[in-house]
């Protein structure tokens, strides 16, 4: 008789408790059943990128696009002004990347961070399903139907 384990993951919520349910009463014992919560991240993520990681977030975006602007009316500006266009262009174009770098940076720590913990993101619960080969279809029908996050299957 071939044996399988079924892994699949889950939020904790009641859909969990649920399938849990459903597998005890349709002859899945309860030493055949394992669920280990994840714990969630203690520290606060970095804000800045190092050489070997990176989280996908930039910070110059906004910098980028203001300090194009600045410096073109920097420029423009400049041309009546005594220090000429180059220089107004060049002051206009570091002035808009500051500012904008600012407001990312503002952005990234106090507005996202106040969703984060407002949004409450919850540890996964990892649960494993010890079985019969001939159950497994149904098994994996109960994991999927209560909103498993993912499923696995091992022989």
């Amino acid at each position: 008789m071939i044996h399988l384990q079924f892994f699949s993951t889950f939020e904790c919520n009641g859909f969990l408790e649920m399938a849990v349910l459903t597998l005890e009463k349709r002859g899945i014992p309860k030493e055949n059943i394992f669920a280990v919560p994840l714990d969630n991240r203690a520290e606060d993520r970095k804000i800045f990128d190092t050489l070997h990681r990176s989280d996908g977030i930039t910070l110059i975006d906004i910098g980028m696009g203001l300090a194009t602007a600045f410096a073109v009316i920097g420029a423009s500006i400049g041309f009546k002004l005594a220090w000429g266009p180059i220089y107004c262009g060049l002051i206009g174009a570091v002035s808009g990347f500051v500012l904008g770098f600012a407001i990312r940076l503002f952005m990234e720590l106090v507005v996202k961070k106040n969703k984060r913990v407002l949004g409450g993101k919850h540890a996964e619960v990892i649960l494993i399903v010890d079985c019969d080969a001939s159950q497994a279809e149904f098994i994996e029908d109960v994991l999927w139907s209560h909103f498993a996050l993912g499923v696995a299957k091992v022989k």
